[in-house]
């Protein structure tokens, strides 16, 4: 995986132009070993409730990129040190959660990467509302499935198409 989401940008100036290619605002905190990853996206619009991410991790990731649209609520955690270790195992390259995450210490010792805007250390319900494989918007972007996720230091980008 040999890419820096700067030189994307400057690549693909007409990309950003025309939409196809979005920034996500720099709002995202970083966790996890992996600083760097891509992948195509699943997306899952939830609100304080991960049994829905759970059951998505617990899937074969094939190095794609889970995007939690969980509202940008502050309030509760949507991915904690088990769904780390499951997006670790099952084989996601990354999660971008528009929301919280827990268990840091735990999830900062999975190879995976993962962005979000905090961490809370209150858990989330578990009645399995949400939405899998839907359009969500995150920070103002939208994502859809399959939509290409790259990210690095400098940010998170959303392409609708696999940048070269």
């Amino acid at each position: 995986m040999s890419f820096a989401t700067t030189d994307l940008c400057d690549d693909h100036a007409d990309l950003l132009e025309s939409g196809v290619l979005a920034v996500l605002p720099p709002v995202y905190q970083h966790f996890g070993q992996h600083r760097k990853f891509s992948g195509p996206a699943t997306t899952l619009k939830v609100f304080e409730d991960n049994a829905l991410v759970r059951s998505t991790l617990e899937t074969p990731g094939n190095g794609g990129v889970l995007v939690v649209d969980g509202g940008g609520s502050l309030r509760r955690a949507l991915v904690g040190g088990q769904l780390g270790l499951l997006a670790q195992d099952n084989g996601w390259a990354g999660i971008v959660v528009y929301g919280c995450i827990r268990d840091t210490d735990e999830i900062n010792a999975c190879a995976v990467g993962v962005r979000a805007l905090g961490a809370h250390p209150q858990k989330s319900a578990k009645a399995g509302a949400g939405a899998r494989d839907v359009r969500v918007h995150i920070s103002g972007v939208a994502v859809r499935p399959g939509d290409w996720i790259y990210a690095d230091a400098d940010g998170i980008l959303v392409s609708q198409q696999q940048l070269a």
